[in-house]
């Protein structure tokens, strides 16, 4: 990692931990990884965790260019 930057796997938006975690099992849930719906992931290949975010990702940012859309000046 290059000097000075900072990374964190936090949620920037205070109260948002709980509904991002519900978020992420969602997610799991519809890709067909329903071991993972007790907690513990540690049987689940790291792709499919990665598979996981990147899903989560694109879903944050569907929703925020609905909200961005749905905008008028």
């Amino acid at each position: 990692m290059a000097q000075g930057s900072t990374t964190s796997n936090r949620a920037l938006v205070r109260g948002a931990e709980r509904a991002l975690d519900q978020f992420k099992y969602e997610i799991a849930q519809e890709l067909g990884l329903d071991s993972a719906t007790d907690g513990y992931w540690g049987d689940i290949p790291s792709r499919q965790c990665g598979a996981v975010g990147g899903h989560m990702v694109r879903k944050m940012i569907e929703m925020a260019e609905r909200e961005l859309a749905g905008r008028t000046r």
